[in-house]
């Protein structure tokens, strides 16, 4: 299908639901979902919720808030409280599933309470075929999902997003900090700092794509293999052990297999994947 035939069934969609609230987090699916929203409904028909909270990147609610004003669009922050929940901190292979079902619920809540239509999530084609429990969640509470509904793919995003002149065109993912704990090991406010601070620093030493991966004691740095060399030479090998032993962390170490995204996902088994979708 073309973008344009894929646009004309995303706004088909749109209107349809009539009035919305967008699970707003500010990422690339997301600001795409608010705009053509926007665009489709107007401003007085979409209200966005952004959910802040310590599993979020800290860079993220001011380049959101900054895009929703620029549309006119009311911007209402939801607190969550993930870490209140027992069966998110255990971090086992159905976290997601948890965060979301909460989110879902709350947001639910809140389009009740002002009078809007329906809940959207900015998930995407491409996230359909992923292990994202969190999808189950939308399942159970009727969430609707437009940009999959109309077949738009990341890079489907990505090239409109582009065109309309969208700042998170080429903005890379930056999911829940709590995806960078392998499961098994629990979701601590001060785990998902340390992850927060560490990501920022690497951020302000111009790594674009990358993550830091948290094993208890040691700090597992994932980049793309063109920045090996970037953070093995000196003088930014020693800032950067510096600096995440100053975290706490008592390791540091680089994954020679570079960034790649999910890959806390790679120990699951297809048994266990399927149990938790």
């Amino acid at each position: 299908m073309e973008l344009g035939s894929k646009y004309n069934l995303l706004e088909q969609v749109l209107q349809e639901l009539g009035t919305v609230v967008v699970a707003y987090s500010g990422g690339v699916d997301s600001t795409f979902l608010l705009k053509a929203a926007v665009e489709t409904l107007g401003a007085e028909s979409v209200l966005a919720c952004f959910s802040a909270g310590p599993s979020e990147p800290s860079n993220q609610l001011e380049r959101a808030a900054v895009f929703a004003k620029s549309l006119g669009v009311e911007l209402q922050i939801v607190e969550a409280d993930e870490l209140t929940d027992p069966n998110f901190t255990a971090n086992k292979a159905d976290r997601c599933f948890h965060c979301k079902s909460h989110l879902c619920k709350t947001l639910l809540d809140i389009a009740t309470e002002r009078g809007f239509d329906h809940v959207v999530f900015g998930t995407n084609f491409d996230d359909l075929d992923d292990f994202r429990p969190g999808n189950r969640a939308m399942k159970v509470f009727g969430i609707r999902s437009p940009l999959a509904e109309a077949q738009f793919t990341k890079d489907d995003i990505r090239q409109l997003s582009r065109r309309m002149g969208l700042p998170t065109a080429d903005q890379p993912a930056s999911p829940c900090l709590a995806s960078r704990i392998p499961y098994g090991l629990e979701v601590t406010e001060q785990r998902l700092k340390q992850i927060d601070e560490a990501e920022t620093f690497l951020r302000e030493l111009g790594l674009v794509e990358f993550r830091v991966r948290h094993h208890d004691t040691v700090a597992r740095i994932e980049v793309l293999p063109k920045d090996i060399e970037k953070v093995t030479t000196e003088p930014n090998r020693s800032r950067i052990v510096e600096k995440l032993k100053s975290l706490g962390f008592k390791f540091v170490a680089l994954d020679l297999q570079g960034f790649r995204s999910g890959s806390l996902n790679e120990p699951l088994s297809e048994q266990e994947k399927q149990r938790n979708l």
